[in-house]
């Protein structure tokens, strides 16, 4: 196991060692791995106190020469215990020996073997840690490399941030030391992602009268090294997607926007343009504005393009490590590139537009889909999903590409967060206008889609109801009846009595599509009946809100509106009752629906109309909309005049 050592033991050092246990200290240079174990149990021994400060500051040397080794080195101290051992060291009042435990710690952290939570195990570190931060540049330096690599998260985030990480490094990022100023602006990038508290306050922050944005604003100047750029505008991006900095403020739209456009040309580094990209995609996630501007700044949907032609031809390249690292990269640039169109298009026609019509771009989508890497596929259905939101590229491009094909194969067997954003499309490719939605039900997307309504992922749920929901807008009973088969009653009472809004809204929004023109109202309440006017009952006696009552007073007025169908709600007294109920509300939402159902009923050119009004006018419904014809609402006013001259007629 070959080791790179920071600098040889110093013969004093050696000479310390007794001679029985020198060979010990010889073996740290062997290759044979157990052989540097035993190397690493005697340095382990050496954190003794009674052992000179000058040797166990070369142990810790040492130790973290071995750790920059290979990473089984690192899981080899970690077996030992390493960490608290020299997490004891620091509370030595030697500064050289703090240093070298500090130095060492820093190297097993950053190594991606060693578990950030392993950092947080003893709440006594982190108090600790701080207070180390005065002592010297290095223990500066280290500290906020420790915690920029062990911040994974908000729970990291909160024991950080309460410990007072704002403001004991608030004060480094003017220090004299270029990588004190470099590892303090991490430290801030990761604590203010996606955590607005840490956001809200940094945006207050000044040090030696000048706030923290306007410091992070002169990191980005051009002159400035690129990761300082970087890492300066990825913390006022995470500043403003917390809503601590306005969208329209001039440090995001002339100065970070501009930076991070910047960070993708062809100049930069293929690490720095994956960074860029990444981080530009998330600012402008959901602004709009900030959609158009980056749009139209140094040509970035063309510069995007750029990202997909890595590795180059392999003739172009003769250098075997350029090819590697080429390689290496190409993945992650093709995400981060789908990434950025995906915020790019999210909202505005004429950029989906732009980019569709960028090189091969919708072969490459549809390359991306069955890619072996799961973040290229899950980036490139991102970028499908934002494209798909254009009724004009449904109906051309996407059927150009017949892209439902590799969706429908990427909806097989795919991790979650893939089949959240893939069913998302699919829900737009089955719009009645779109002419992907005869060859994916013919995929047998029915089943597929009846399958996921059964998720317990609660967005699954949803996306699979809303898909069918679309699915039946229009249709014909064949498709209809073949849904209902697929659901199954039970599920669909399922669905009825979800926790979630969102489902019950769905999946009573596909029952109104189910019941739409007469034949298929009728065809359906004749096998289904008894079971959906139970689910409306239940629906209308619990305790929803007006949204879902509306919705299920709409279905009812459907079920009116058939030829044999409505027989159902006329003999149905508990229904009746309901409907008048809703009729008298205070809600004019509500009233407004109930009075469809009541028009649908009483309707004079349909058989049996009289003794449906008959029953009705004995209800007391007839009083109800003569009080309803004087009201102020111009809809129920009317609404009830239309009702009652059915009556007349």
């Amino acid at each position: 196991m070959a080791c790179v050592l920071e600098a040889p033991l110093r013969m004093s050092v050696l000479s310390e060692v007794t001679a029985s246990s020198r060979h010990y200290v010889d073996r740290l240079f062997d290759l044979d791995p157990q052989k540097v174990l035993q190397g690493v149990m005697l340095l382990y021994l050496l954190q003794q106190e009674s052992s000179s400060t000058e040797l166990r500051t070369e142990c810790a040397v040492v130790l973290g020469s071995l750790a920059m080794g290979t990473e089984n080195n690192v899981k080899s101290l970690l077996d030992c215990h390493i960490i608290p051992a020299l997490l004891q060291g620091l509370l030595s009042p030697d500064l050289k020996f703090i240093e070298a435990c500090l130095r060492c710690l820093r190297t097993i952290f950053i190594s991606p073997v060693t578990p950030e939570d392993l950092l947080y195990t003893d709440a006594t570190v982190i108090s600790h840690l701080m207070a180390l931060l005065s002592r010297s540049r290095y223990t500066q330096e280290y500290i906020c490399q420790i915690f920029s690599h062990c911040c994974k998260g908000p729970d990291h985030q909160t024991i950080l941030f309460n410990h007072g990480a704002v403001q004991n490094i608030a004060h480094l990022l003017v220090s004299t030391s270029y990588k004190v100023r470099m590892q303090a602006l991490k430290c801030f990038s990761v604590l203010a992602f996606e955590n607005p508290q840490v956001s809200m306050t940094l945006v207050n922050v000044s040090v030696d009268g000048e706030l923290l944005p306007q410091i992070f604003v002169k990191m980005l100047q051009r002159d400035k090294p690129i990761e300082m750029q970087l890492t300066s505008a990825k913390c006022l991006t995470s500043m403003c997607r917390a809503g601590a900095i306005r969208t329209d403020d001039s440090c995001i739209v002339l100065k970070t926007l501009p930076c991070l456009v910047r960070m993708c040309s062809k100049e930069r580094l293929l690490e720095e343009r994956v960074e860029g990209a990444e981080t530009l995609a998330y600012l402008i996630e959901t602004d709009v504005e900030l959609q158009r501007i980056a749009s139209i700044t140094d040509h970035l949907i063309v510069m995007l393009a750029d990202y997909f032609k890595y590795p180059s031809s392999v003739s172009a390249i003769t250098d075997i490590k350029r090819l590697d690292h080429d390689l290496k990269h190409a993945h992650e640039l093709r995400q981060a590139a789908f990434k950025l169109y995906a915020s790019l298009g999210a909202n505005d026609e004429d950029i989906r537009k732009k980019i569709i019509e960028t090189e091969n771009m919708m072969d490459r989508i549809v390359n991306g889909l069955s890619e072996s890497s799961i973040k290229v596929r899950l980036a490139a259905v991102r970028c499908l999903h934002s494209l798909s939101r254009s009724v004009q590229q449904l109906r051309t491009s996407f059927q150009d590409h017949a892209v439902w094909k590799p969706l429908m194969k990427v909806l097989q067997n795919a991790p979650n967060e893939i089949l959240i954003v893939a069913s998302s499309t699919l829900c737009n490719l089955l719009l009645e206008f779109s002419p992907s939605k005869e060859p994916i039900l013919e995929s047998g997307a029915i089943e597929l889609l009846c399958s996921l309504t059964q998720s317990e992922n609660l967005a699954l749920r949803v996306n699979g109801i809303w898909a069918l929901m679309n699915m039946a807008f229009q249709a014909e009973q064949k498709i209809k009846s073949d849904i209902l088969r697929g659901l199954s009653t039970e599920q669909l009472f399922q669905l009825l009595s979800d926790s979630d809004v969102n489902v019950l809204m769905k999946t009573l929004g596909l029952l109104r599509n189910l019941l739409s023109t007469r034949p298929h109202i009728d065809h359906i309440m004749s096998t289904h009946g008894k079971q959906i006017m139970q689910a409306v009952t239940l629906i209308l006696e619990g305790e929803h809100n007006i949204e879902v009552k509306e919705q299920t007073l709409c279905i009812l007025a459907n079920i009116a509106d058939g030829t044999t169908a409505k027989e159902l709600i006329m003999t149905n007294d508990d229904i009746l009752q309901k409907i008048k109920y809703y009729m008298s509300h205070s809600n004019a939402k509500l009233q407004l629906a109930a009075m469809f159902c009541i028009s649908n009923l009483i309707w004079n050119e349909e058989e049996g109309s009289q003794e449906r009004q008959d029953k009705l006018r004995d209800m007391g419904i007839v009083d109800i909309l003569h009080k309803l014809s004087q009201s102020s609402d111009p809809n129920l006013c009317d609404k009830a005049k239309t009702a009652l001259q059915q009556y007349l007629a």
